[in-house]
Order: C-alpha cells, then structure tokens, then sequence
C-alpha cells in the first residue's frame, strides 16, 4: 500500500467514528494540517483540549503534539 492508500485508509477509518470526526474538524478548524489533524483526532492519548489550548496561544500545531505526545512506556526495562 502506497502513502497515499494508507492516508485514504486512516482518514476513511476515522470517518466511521463520529467522536473521531468532531476531534479532527476542531483541530483543522484551528489550523492543523489535515494529516496531524488525523493522526492526533483517532488517538485518543492526545488530549484535544490541551493541544487546542497550546496553538490558540500561539504554539504550531507541530509543536503541540511534541510537546504533549503519549509517553512509551519501556516495557524492556
């Protein structure tokens, strides 16, 4: 599957969703580029109210889900 079936794929996922649907067009609406829009919106790890609170108060959208990405748990250690 080529990049451009897998984001068909995910975005087509997500539109089954309606929780999914909201998350995604409220952080398009504040201006977060389709793809990380659709990333952020079918995890629920990221917290739509704090990243919406970053970039309304001028952080990039790309900066925002740094700062607030999930931790990975070493399951090794």
């Amino acid at each position: 599957m080529n990049p451009t079936q897998q984001r068909h794929a995910h975005y087509s996922e997500c539109e089954r969703d309606e929780v999914c649907v909201w998350r995604r067009s409220q952080l398009v609406r504040l201006g977060f580029p389709e793809l990380l829009a659709d990333r952020a919106a079918r995890d629920s790890r990221h917290d739509l109210h704090q990243l919406l609170d970053l970039v309304e108060n001028g952080c990039p959208p790309e900066l925002a889900m740094r700062i607030l990405a999930p931790l990975e748990l070493d399951v090794a250690a």
